[in-house]
């Protein structure tokens, strides 16, 4: 009875042992996952996605984080070049770097608030107000995206000495201005629409006034164009009028019988009723 009883014991463990060794010697690594394969404690190599054996009690494996992550840093207060107090809220997205999963874990064990506090945190603040400092305040809201490339390539030179994390992107994605500041920046925008409202009309004033000008003008072509059409005819007439003059005046030179001819020709053949002494009958002069 004892026999069975311990032999059903140590089925058992054996069970239990062959279950434990088939069980805990397989394990799976995630895409967005790298393992730290550690025997008895120490570090033996990065195992990457898949199936993976390790001998079970004397192996295991630390599994590190490889996906992409984003932390904030709120009301980071800062100032521009034009000495405008400014509170920043800015982002920074991240991930460890494929080459450094063993390092990750030797220093932080894994743990990313550890790495990022460690790392990232003191240097965000001091480039970020370095770079904005850089900027006026009405250049960082309008050259936004200039203002993230320039913060985000100061943040990644000063991790560059300690590279486990690779810097994706810097976002600056708020920057509150100062009440008065933005009071001053709304009074100017303001002035500014009324100086192009202003330049808007003088420009329509002066299209107007050209229109004024281009229709007298014409007018003025054409009374002139009309005045010199009238002097030329007037000319042309008083040349041909002239012209026939001097023409019947030649003729008459040359012929002076044609006076008569024409009076001649023009009569009706009816004497005057009335003469006076001494006169002549018109167109009679026989016997001269």
């Amino acid at each position: 009875m004892f026999n069975r009883r311990a032999g059903a014991v140590v089925g058992g463990f054996l069970c239990l042992f062959a279950l434990t060794v088939a069980f805990g010697s397989w394990y799976t690594i995630d895409q967005t996952q790298r393992g730290v394969l550690l025997r008895n404690g120490a570090f033996v190599e990065v195992v990457q996605p898949g199936l993976h054996f390790k001998w079970p009690w004397i192996e295991s494996v630390a599994k590190i984080d490889m996906q992409t992550h984003s932390y904030k840093w709120e009301k980071m207060e800062s100032y521009s070049a034009d000495q405008q107090p400014a509170f920043l809220k800015v982002s920074v997205i991240l991930h460890i770097a494929p080459d450094k999963v063993a390092d990750m874990y030797a220093r932080f064990g894994g743990d990313y608030s550890a790495a990022i506090s460690r790392l990232v945190s003191p240097h965000v603040p001091e480039r970020v107000k370095v770079v904005f400092g850089q900027y006026t305040a009405a250049k960082a809201i309008s050259a936004r995206g200039q203002l993230n490339a320039d913060a985000g390539k100061a943040l990644i030179d000063a991790v560059s000495h300690d590279p486990i994390f690779v810097i994706d992107s810097v976002q600056v994605e708020d920057i509150a201005f100062s009440g008065e500041y933005i009071k001053s920046v709304e009074q100017r925008m303001q002035a500014e629409v009324e100086v192009l409202k202003l330049r808007q009309n003088l420009e329509r004033e002066k299209v107007q006034a050209d229109i004024v000008v281009t229709q007298a003008k014409a007018k003025a072509d054409a009374v002139r164009a009309e005045a010199l059409a009238q002097a030329e005819a007037i000319k042309l007439r008083g040349d041909a009028e002239a012209q026939a003059m001097q023409a019947r005046g030649d003729a008459l030179r040359k012929n002076p019988s044609l006076v008569e001819l024409v009076q001649a020709e023009r009569w009706d053949g009816k004497l005057p009723v009335t003469m006076l002494p001494g006169g002549a009958v018109p167109m009679l002069s026989i016997g001269k």
